[in-house]
């Protein structure tokens, strides 16, 4: 069973799709697909679909959309695995459980790849880093479970899925950063940082990159816009970190150049107490 959540849910058994098209066995499965070999609290699946407000009917619901993936689950294995979906699919004393192994989840792939990529990041190994991060990012197909509609359990996952993306993104840019690539990964922070508008360490990027590409007044102009927008919508000012890294800038520090810069740190640390 081959089943990816970065992106579209897609769950396939023998080449065939085993995702339902109504939504809420769609819920149930992108739920127990994220949780493989555990067992999932029947609660916390009625909670996933109905939230607070539960039918009268939601154990006897819920037990037909177990049901009913069984049944494609079965019909993908076909009939040399005579009870197959049922093991496959388990019932648990107060819950169910997928059982396949970890490694046929594609947040697997992506976990495993992201500890190489970060362990390599340490060791100063950058571009063992770089391509260990890169093939990770290339694991999403869009945003996680972009096809699910999500209650308040998946909610959540899909929050912590979103943020280890966006910080395996920061991480491999101040690894290509640290490799001289800042003008390559100008266009992506441009557009990152368009999008997380108050993201200093993607802020604090978009600055070295322009700095390093002979571009100081851009730089420091992204810095006036942030603390501007930090000012306007928060009422505070940028970390004593980005200050510090603007004063180096407005200084022409050499520790900002590629090769005196410090290894085994992020961009947004450079200036770090």
């Amino acid at each position: 069973m081959e089943i990816q959540v970065l992106g579209p849910l897609s769950a396939e058994v023998n080449g065939g799709s085993v995702v339902p098209s109504a939504g809420k066995p769609r819920q149930v499965l992108a739920l127990l697909a994220l949780y493989p070999g555990r067992v999932v609290p029947v609660p916390t699946l009625m909670e996933e679909i109905w939230g607070s407000g539960l039918p009268q009917s939601a154990l006897t619901t819920l037990q037909t959309y177990i049901l009913q993936l069984r049944r494609r689950l079965g019909a993908a294995l076909g009939p040399a695995a005579p009870g197959g979906a049922k093991e496959v699919l388990a019932t648990r004393h107060g819950g169910y459980v997928l059982q396949v192994p970890p490694e046929s989840v594609d947040v697997h792939g992506f976990d495993r790849l992201v500890a190489g990529g970060q362990s390599a990041f340490e060791d100063g190994d950058d571009e063992r880093a770089a391509g260990l991060l890169r093939s990770a990012l290339q694991l999403w197909q869009g945003p996680a479970l972009v096809d699910v509609r999500v209650g308040p359990i998946l909610e959540i996952e899909v929050m912590r899925l979103e943020e280890s993306r966006l910080v395996t993104v920061e991480r491999r840019i101040d690894v290509d950063l640290r490799l001289g690539r800042h003008t390559e990964v100008l266009a992506e922070l441009t557009e990152l940082i368009a999008r997380h508008r108050q993201h200093e360490g993607l802020h604090a990027q978009a600055m070295v990159a322009l700095y390093r590409s002979g571009r100081q007044a851009g730089a420091l102009d992204v810095f006036r816009r942030l603390r501007t927008r930090l000012i306007d919508e928060l009422g505070v000012e940028p970390s004593p970190q980005l200050q510090r890294l603007h004063q180096a800038m407005l200084a022409v520090d050499p520790a900002l150049d590629v090769a005196a810069g410090p290894r085994r740190t992020s961009t947004f640390d450079l200036y770090a107490a």
